[in-house]
C-alpha cells in the first residue's frame, strides 16, 4: 500500500466513521486539539486500524502521533 492509499483510508475514516467536519481534516491537522479525538474514539480508531490496514496498534504507539500527518507515517512505518 502506498503513501497516497494510505492517507486515503485515514482521511476517510476521520470523516466517515468518526464524523468530523471536512474542512477541519487536514494533514496539519491535531488529533487532539484540532480534531477533538479523545480517549474514546482513539479505542474506536484502534479497531478502524485493525480493519483496514491489519495490525493493532497500541495505546501508548497511538499516543506518538500528535497530527494525521505523523499518524500516517506510523501506519505506513507498521506496513514496511
Amino acid at each position: 500500500m502506498n503513501r497516497s492509499e494510505i492517507e486515503k483510508k485515514v482521511t476517510g475514516f476521520l470523516l466517515n466513521d468518526l464524523e468530523l467536519e471536512p474542512s477541519l481534516v487536514t494533514m496539519d491537522a491535531r488529533l487532539e486539539e484540532d480534531l477533538g479525538i479523545d480517549s474514546l474514539d482513539f479505542v474506536d480508531i484502534i479497531v478502524i486500524v485493525h480493519r483496514e490496514f491489519g495490525f493493532k496498534p497500541t495505546p501508548q504507539e497511538m499516543g506518538i502521533a500528535k497530527t494525521v500527518r505523523e499518524f500516517c507515517d506510523y501506519i505506513e512505518s507498521k506496513l514496511g
